[in-house]
């Protein structure tokens, strides 16, 4: 907690904070402590700041007691924490009580002098208060995020009870039953495990929760047709070999997510990620800056080693069958002129050591500088090969040409057919999974290299899975589950490409430095006129239902990701159509979370009213893009016009629909599937608009600049200075641009996951 205010007062309470909600809890506290302590400082103090710290003094102390109440309260709901939380609640009452007692102003000493007053003379009691109840307010949320934690591990063992279940059913009706509370439990399961990846500080946590969950989400379908496919067809070794493949993911998934959750590891060994290519040219690089700090810190080898075992792992490049001839030899060529570069600084390092150099020489500093730029140059071939491979592969499968011969062939009970295109797949999955260890290697971040190596095992593992589906097909080419369960695993397969895609853009951000953090997102809307909502019954979707929707939720994440880097190419961020563009985004996305069970939108109604809010900011668009037409000639205003109705069009279907009352289950899933997909085509809309304005702007700017003479300009000035600020973005009206009150009402931003 450095970074934030909690570093203000040194304090230790022995306890690891390791989420935000417990840390931004403690923010505000720690900031009214440090302000009384800091006026401890100043000796003299009038009587209206008397009275202002005893303000502050008594609502720490009415807040903390307010807080030890609710702490109390979860310690009789929770046998096993009650003592602690009992010891943890009485210090934090006893140290509000003590900051309250001397913060007050008719208990202080008050001579006079000279008009004022010297008060709170006991500052080494407001310090040891302040730190007990620090202390004591931190232990109270430590143990109530335990009861968070115990809700987690709970909903899982209620999961494997219920698997364990599913696993030795015999009859359809038994699997039917079981499956339906086992459906309900994965929600649940889901929602707690995605509200603590959101609430995590840790982004290397965060990562690998998300891709437990994921391995969780796309699972569950499976478990479903595999299990009904083994029911059907009991003796059949394909099918059971597929079904027992699935409950083996899940159940390993659902112990990667224990481990993140306690903290915990099997026999205590600690997780390591494999050692990238990008860490260890980054730490290489760190080492021979430091030099200019310090040359006699490290010995002579050590630099050259390291270099070396970087290089070693460039054999991932170099050995690969499918990188080029070409690329190979840059690769080596950038390997060997980082050698010599490093070479010639050790040389250099070894002569300043000999003069008892204090600091860097001339030539050493030189020397630095190469080699930090052969290593930079170094990196950007291996980041070229590595996304140019992705997206090479990502085009040429596109079309899932294996996945459709593999459907066809089984559907024709062909067997021969079915093992030729398998190798086929086979193929395909050892390019995809050497395809992400290379992406790994050059990815930028941890949890972008926990992402690559998510990606690279679940290629490893439903490729099999979909030739066993297959064969099983292949077999019983009339059975209508055998062939829904290998469009189920296909259809994750396609997810996962979907995933790499996503992947590839985020890599490539980062290495372009325009983004290395997760997208901010806009949350729940609060509306003012909810009337409509309150009759409606809010409904959690079941496991199949969240699964089917999750398809279109990763378009929308596509979407939105395009939409980001359409928005990127604009001059003027603050345009009107930038600004409106950039908000349907991010209500897209979390629209998309939705889906995925994750975000803060928990519920079919939140869900409606964010796409009722999403409809309404689309329509403001629609008027911004009138307005802009009004200036353009008569081919470009046509094009902008007629998508602009497109838009409205949609829109208007959109309102219509989330505003439209259902009841039951059934089309309650309907509508929301409605909903998705509306807003998708929006989304769509809105992609093919951005670059369109943008190059209209950029046309009208350029043609300003090239105008004739300062008479001719000042002819022209009165009559395009409505069209300046029409183009823009500029309203002069009000046009198209919304109150602060209406905004801060409509849109809050927090950070994503």
């Amino acid at each position: 907690m450095a970074s934030s205010p909690c570093s203000s007062v040194n304090f230790d309470s022995g306890l690891e904070i390791k989420t935000r909600s417990v840390e931004q809890t403690l923010i505000p506290l720690v900031s009214q402590i440090t302000t009384l302590i800091n006026h401890k400082d100043k000796p003299k103090k009038s009587e209206r700041t008397q009275q202002a710290i005893q303000r502050v003094g008594q609502a720490v102390s009415v807040a903390v007691g307010r807080f030890v109440a609710v702490g109390e309260a979860i310690a009789v709901e929770n046998e096993e924490l009650k003592e602690e939380m009992g010891m943890a609640c009485f210090e934090a009452r006893r140290a509000g009580d003590a900051i309250a007692q001397l913060t007050d102003v008719g208990t202080a000493v008050t001579p006079p002098v000279d008009g004022r007053t010297t008060v709170f003379s006991d500052r080494t009691g407001m310090v040891k208060a302040a730190r007990m109840l620090l202390s004591s307010v931190t232990k109270v949320l430590v143990l109530a995020d335990r009861i968070v934690i115990k809700q987690i591990i709970t909903s899982r063992n209620k999961v494997l009870v219920t698997l364990e279940q599913l696993e030795r059913v015999s009859t359809f009706q038994e699997f039917v039953q079981i499956f339906s509370q086992f459906g309900n439990q994965m929600v649940e399961f889901a929602h707690l495990t995605g509200d603590r990846q959101n609430d995590l500080k840790d982004e290397n946590k965060k990562a690998r929760m998300a891709a437990a969950r994921a391995v969780l989400e796309k699972c569950t379908m499976m478990l479903l047709t595999a299990s009904k496919t083994c029911l059907r067809h009991p003796d059949c070794e394909s099918a059971r070999i597929n079904k027992d493949a699935v409950f083996h993911r899940m159940r390993f998934a659902l112990e990667q997510v224990m481990e993140i959750v306690t903290d915990a590891r099997p026999c205590g060994e600690t997780k390591v990620l494999p050692l990238s290519i990008y860490t260890g040219i980054k730490d290489f690089k760190s080492n021979v800056e430091g030099l200019r700090e310090g040359l006699y810190l490290l010995p002579h080898q050590a630099l050259s080693g390291q270099l070396e075992a970087v290089v070693e792992r460039m054999e991932d490049f170099t050995d690969s069958a499918y990188t080029s001839h070409e690329h190979r030899e840059g690769i080596l060529q950038l390997c060997q002129l980082a050698r010599q570069d490093t070479d010639q600084l050790i040389t250099a390092w070894m002569e300043a050591q000999s003069l008892n150099a204090k600091e860097a020489t001339e030539e050493m500093e030189l020397s630095i500088l190469k080699t930090c730029q052969s290593v930079y140059e170094l990196r950007r071939e291996l980041h070229k090969v590595a996304v140019g491979r992705a997206a090479d592969l990502l085009k040429l499968h596109a079309e899932h040409l294996p996945l459709r011969a593999l459907k066809a062939s089984g559907g024709e009970g062909n067997l021969e057919a079915v093992a030729e295109y398998a190798r086929t797949l086979g193929e395909q999955k050892e390019q995809l999974v050497e395809t992400c260890r290379l992406l790994c290697h050059v990815s930028g971040t941890e949890p972008l290299e926990i992402t690559c190596i998510h990606a690279e095992e679940t290629f490893h593992v439903i490729g099999p899975q979909i030739i066993s589906a297959a064969q099983t097909l292949a077999l019983h080419p009339s059975s209508k589950i055998a062939k829904e369960n290998l469009d189920v695993f296909c259809e994750a397969w396609e997810s996962q490409l979907c995933d790499m895609a996503v992947l590839l853009r985020e890599i490539n951000d980062v290495f372009e430095g325009r983004r290395g953090d997760k997208r901010a997102y806009v949350s729940l809307p609060r509306p003012k006129h909810s009337a409509n909502l309150k009759t409606v019954k809010a409904v959690k979707l079941d496991a199949e239902e969240q699964s089917t929707i999750a398809k279109l939720g990763l378009e929308l994440r596509l979407l939105t990701s395009d939409v980001d880097t359409e928005v990127e190419k604009w001059e003027d961020q603050e345009h009107d159509i930038v600004r409106q563009g950039q908000s349907l985004s991010s209500m897209a996305y979390s629209m998309h979370l939705f889906t995925r069970g994750e975000g803060l939108l928990k519920t079919t109604t939140e869900l409606f009213h964010q796409a009722e809010v999403l409809s309404e900011e689309g329509l403001q668009l629609c008027s911004s893009l009138h307005t802009f037409s009004t200036q353009l000639m008569d081919e470009e205003k046509v094009a902008v016009l007629s998508e602009m109705e497109k838009l409205m069009g949609l829109c208007q279907q959109l309102q219509m629909g989330v505003r439209t009352p259902v009841q039951g289950k059934t089309a309650t899933f309907q509508k929301v599937d409605s909903s998705i997909q509306n807003t998708r085509a929006i989304i769509t809309v809105v992609i093919y608009l951005l670059p369109v304005c943008n190059k209209i702007v950029r046309k009208y700017k350029s043609e300003r600049s090239n105008l004739g003479s300062p008479q001719s300009w000042r002819d022209r000035q009165s009559s395009t200075a409505v069209k300046d600020d029409v183009l823009n973005g500029k309203n002069s009206n009000g046009f198209g641009v919304k109150s602060l009150e209406q905004h801060m009402a409509n849109l809050t931003f927090l950070e994503s996951k």
